[in-house]
């Protein structure tokens, strides 16, 4: 087994005028190793496009997850949905990642744009075999990992960007090519290149997009392990064991809280210095303790790096907030969002005297409540999370 692991993220606009998206991405989860990736784009726009698409990609998703062959996905998609009576088509075009034990790419394509793959942040050329399944023209590709891989699947809103208005014949594969290579020597996460590529589309259109437009992406990276200890035990005994625990994970080392801190250094026995800066003015300042990556404030800045997941896993719109800023929350979703690939939870139980105050709305089970959610928001960024509390 290598230690590759993928990162996902995609972004849908709609087209003008409509309140649906016509593209659907649907994400599966076979193993922890193992993940089918799939790309529908239904027929026309609206509810209709919606639907076809939702269903397709279910389908094709559902199937291949539990082993079955292409061939029997396909027919199945084309007995299942309806026929459109005006175009005499019976399903939306899709393409399909599948991620066979971090080692191995299956690509399935059937009328999306070609998936672009970036490799040693160039174009890379990948063999394809053609097939006919059910009269339909797919194409079947195997590809082997490698690190910073950058798989590119779009449906075709992408390459009809501008057409008529900036270029002549849309946007071309070629330039669309040019743009990510730039953007990809940036570092960039997957979501965040979707994200940017769709803004692009969305620009190229006038902000009044003429298709529904979809990117997902999918980045090969290296399991990066990330450690974040928020709350002191409830059992003081308990105190050691906790951190001893903590601090023999590899990787980063997160600290949340004052008093979590304070018991931090004490184990480590080095000095806690505090900083009275303020980067903004709604988070308080983070601190300093050698052996430790970052150390910050508990409740109130853990409640802002969860905002900050939930607009990261939609619209992505406050990247533009913590990707540079150095408050304590913009440096934990850095860490989070874009570094971590596994992160383990060391959660105290504690209850904080300060937080028992009627006039302050933070108590223990919101701050309980906070945990569940943030794991929940990096489990869907495909973040592998453990929590262990104490």
């Amino acid at each position: 087994m290598n230690d590759l692991c993928v990162d996902i993220g995609y972004k849908s606009i709609i087209h003008v005028g409509e309140e649906l998206c016509g593209d659907h991405v649907d994400v599966v989860e076979e193993n922890e190793n193992s993940t089918v990736i799939v790309l529908a784009d239904g027929l026309g726009s609206g509810v209709k496009a919606s639907i076809l698409s939702t269903l397709t990609a279910k389908i094709i998703s559902t199937m291949m997850a539990a082993g079955l062959p292409i061939e029997e996905c396909v027919e199945t998609i084309a007995a299942t949905l309806p026929v459109c009576s005006e175009r005499g088509v019976a399903y939306s075009t899709f393409t399909i990642i599948h991620i066979l034990n971090n080692e191995v790419a299956e690509i399935i394509q059937y009328d999306n744009p070609m998936v672009i793959i970036l490799r040693d942040f160039a174009n890379y050329l990948y063999p394809k075999k053609e097939m006919n399944i059910g009269g339909k023209k797919i194409y079947k590709s195997t590809v082997r990992l490698q690190e910073d891989d950058v798989f590119i699947a779009m449906s075709d809103g992408c390459p009809h960007a501008g057409l008529g208005t900036h270029f002549n014949f849309g946007w071309k594969r070629e330039e669309i090519i040019s743009f990510m290579e730039a953007l990809n020597m940036g570092g960039y996460t997957a979501k965040t290149l979707a994200t940017m590529l769709v803004d692009e589309c969305d620009k190229l259109y006038g902000y009044k997009p003429g298709d529904d437009t979809t990117a997902c992406v999918v980045k090969v990276r290296k399991r990066e392990p990330m450690n974040v200890l928020f709350g002191p035990p409830a059992n003081r005994d308990d105190n050691d064991r906790m951190m001893s625990l903590f601090f023999s994970k590899e990787g980063k080392h997160i600290v949340c809280g004052g008093t979590t801190a304070s018991i931090a250094a004490k184990y480590l026995r080095k000095p806690l210095r505090a900083s009275l800066k303020y980067e903004r003015s709604d988070i308080p300042p983070i601190a300093y303790l050698e052996g430790v990556d970052l150390v910050t404030e508990g409740v109130i800045t853990m409640n802002k790096v969860l905002e900050y997941a939930k607009d990261y896993l939609g619209d992505n719109k406050d990247y533009e907030q913590w990707s540079f800023r150095k408050d304590g929350a913009s440096q934990i979703s850095r860490l989070l969002f874009e570094e971590a690939t596994d992160i383990n939870f060391f959660i105290g139980r504690a209850v904080n005297p300060a937080h028992q105050n009627p006039d302050l709305p933070i108590n223990f089970h919101i701050k309980m409540n906070l945990v569940q959610e943030l794991s929940q928001c990096l489990r869907k960024m495909g973040k592998r999370i453990k929590v262990s509390y104490f």
